[in-house]
């Protein structure tokens, strides 16, 4: 049998998306939105800290992101296949215009802007070794403060949030062949910064 092509699309069943159940509840009934939020509240506000680099500042942020989305969820329709309209992209492409407004309305930076950042990273049972490995997370943050925003953006999406490099693209609205560029030349940049190289040593 032989299907047209808008046949076939009808055809295809939408991919499930883990939260379908909690969204449609959260429709519902709003007090149900509850679920969702602490679901993905720890990795909406790590996304916060690595992005603003203040603990106030991003639970402020990740306030507006969740306010935003529940305000918004009887507009949310998961449409096509993959895990590129589940409701996890959707909420993050939410996080990332809200701190992208955030970062440009700070007028300047705080003095030890990645303290913050860099105390989200687990302590070893040594003092030293903590004074090391913060020492050590500190650079490595400002390395990727220096990146441009997609590359940084990228990198945390990837290895802080850890989502796959199909979710970072919906969120981006890019390509996964332009995320995995990005991660790559985020990744040589960093290095580049780390062996002491200047801004022009970027990879571009």
């Amino acid at each position: 049998m032989f299907w047209s092509a808008g046949e076939r699309a009808r055809s295809r069943p939408v991919p499930f998306d883990a939260d379908r159940s909690a969204v449609e509840a959260a429709r519902r009934d709003p007090r149900r939105f509850d679920a969702l939020y602490r679901r993905y509240v720890g990795q909406v506000y790590s996304f916060a800290v690595y992005e603003l680099h203040d603990h106030h500042r991003a639970e402020d942020a990740t306030e507006q992101v969740f306010l935003r989305a529940l305000t918004a969820l009887p507009r949310f329709e998961e449409r096509g296949e993959g895990p590129t309209s589940t409701f996890r992209v959707w909420l993050f492409r939410i996080a990332r215009r809200v701190l992208s407004n955030e970062r440009r309305r700070a007028a300047r930076r705080p003095e030890a802007p990645l303290d913050a950042a860099t105390q989200l990273a687990a302590p070893g049972p040594d003092p030293a070794a903590r004074a090391i490995e913060r020492e050590a997370a500190a650079r490595a943050w400002q390395a990727v403060d220096g990146l441009p925003t997609d590359r940084r953006q990228a990198l945390v999406l990837r290895y802080v949030d850890e989502l796959s490099t199909a979710e970072i693209a919906a969120v981006m609205q890019r390509s996964e062949g332009a995320v995995r560029v990005l991660i790559h030349r985020g990744l040589r940049g960093v290095a580049a910064r780390l062996d002491g190289g200047a801004r022009s040593g970027l990879a571009r």
